[in-house]
């Protein structure tokens, strides 16, 4: 593997697989005028006298040596001759669908790993590509990462990059890891690059996208409904890999009527977002029959109920008719939603409603609120104000509080400014928050 240590022999060099003789001991660079130059150090009595185990380790005693800055330089890679090592090499390659390389700008020489013409689909008699000449493989869309990456490695810094590149084979989708390694004289001399071929893992994540957003769309920033604005912020938990028990809805109802929901499925996890599906998918049918909220949250409760795996979710779902000026809503167990008016907030009361599958006989109340125009609803899962270690009480009266800077004239960036105020995203839950915004005029 290449490393801080250099190419290894299963590396192809563009003028040859040449190693520098161990014996030659270059000059050290001259030292700073404001300094004398080092003057070589003795070589340990005892190193003198033994004789090192392996090259790597007669490359060090004569650097040891010779001093000064060439001291510390990087070490060539040779490992121990014979055995396994190299094979090993070989797997971890193939396996990792990875190659490393060596690129010495002082040189010019490009030195590549076998796999690495096996990304490129090139053939080892055309020789590596050196890394300024590696831009003209870089899809054009891709062009701007690839530098930032080249640019930072060239100025010091450790870069990684994502980018496309055209084969015969097609588009393959790749990552690097770029490290400087700086020259005895000073500046960047060498460059060691890891890279991978990440076309299926591209693919696969594609996909993932894909069914996650037909599961949980993502309606973009602002969804403009009928006499209504709706702005959504979901947040994954770190722990979650895009998706968890929190779910929401806006969509068109009957009678210019807006259908808002908002729910989250007990638990953790990959086993929570089946059940969050059909949550879901559920109320999006069951809405059409004009039905209600409580007869609503009702129907869920039994789909949850008999279900029998154990599930327990709480929801909230409601009725905005911005012609009536009214939010008509139901909940199962869910917080209540803040209503900000003339830049005050308040929480709203919550009818009755236990969690959906607790008791498949559960009956819910129904709630009414009149709106005026400018006001703007905020429904929130407990992602949003419960953090470990605070009580969610604490964490609902900070909610509210950020809510009184809701302004509604921009309803994205009002979410990010409750978002940060509250403690930015959880690290140990999903959360959702809505914003739900009556227009100052209908039209």
């Amino acid at each position: 593997m290449v490393g801080l240590e250099g190419p290894h022999p299963t590396t192809r060099t563009v003028s040859g697989d040449r190693e520098p003789a161990p014996a030659v001991r270059p000059a050290p660079p001259p030292a700073p005028r404001s300094a004398p130059c080092p003057a070589p150090r003795p070589a340990p009595e005892q190193a003198s006298r033994r004789t090192p185990g392996t090259p790597t380790e007669l490359m060090r005693d004569l650097r040891a040596e010779v001093g000064g800055p060439y001291a510390t330089a990087p070490l060539a890679m040779t490992p121990p001759p014979g055995g396994p090592y190299q094979t090993h090499l070989a797997h971890v390659q193939v396996l990792g669908d990875m190659g490393w390389c060596t690129w010495n700008l002082c040189t010019g020489e490009a030195s590549w790993s076998e796999h690495m013409y096996v990304i490129f689909d090139r053939a080892p008699e055309e020789g590596p590509i050196g890394l300024c000449e590696l831009r003209d493989h870089v899809e054009p869309a891709d062009a701007a990462a690839f530098d930032r990456a080249l640019h930072g490695v060239l100025g010091g810094s450790r870069s990684q990059a994502e980018f496309r590149i055209r084969t015969r084979r097609g588009v393959q989708v790749l990552r690097t890891v770029l490290d400087p390694v700086t020259a005895p004289g000073g500046g960047i001399g060498t460059v060691y690059g890891v890279i991978q071929d990440i076309t299926r893992a591209a693919e696969e994540r594609s996909i993932t996208d894909a069914l996650s957003h037909a599961i949980l769309p993502r309606q973009g920033s602002v969804i403009d409904l009928p006499g209504a604005r709706v702005a959504v912020r979901y947040l994954p938990s770190e722990s979650t890999a895009g998706l968890g028990g929190d779910w929401y809805q806006a969509c068109r109802a009957s009678r210019d009527r807006v259908l808002i929901a908002i729910g989250d499925v007990s638990g953790h996890g990959r086993d929570v977002i089946a059940p969050m599906a059909r949550l879901r998918h559920a109320l999006d049918g069951l809405g059409v029959t004009d039905a209600p909220p409580d007869q609503l949250l009702a129907w869920l409760n039994e789909l949850v109920w008999h279900s029998h795996d154990g599930t327990t979710a709480t929801a909230l779902a409601g009725y905005l008719d911005p012609v009536a000026e009214e939010f008509t809503w139901a909940q199962a167990g869910h917080l209540p939603p803040i209503l900000v008016s003339r830049g005050t907030a308040r929480v709203l009361d919550a009818p009755d409603g236990v969690l959906l599958g607790a008791d498949g006989r559960s009956c819910y109340g129904l709630g009414r609120v009149r709106l005026r125009r400018g006001d703007t609803l905020l429904l929130y899962t407990d992602g949003v104000v419960e953090r470990p270690g605070r009580d969610i009480d604490d964490g609902l009266a900070l909610t509210r509080l950020a809510a009184t800077a809701v302004t509604g004239d921009d309803l994205p960036a009002d979410l990010d400014r409750v978002i940060t105020a509250v403690g930015g995203t959880n690290p140990a839950d999903d959360a959702c928050l809505l914003a739900v915004r009556l227009p100052l005029c209908l039209g």
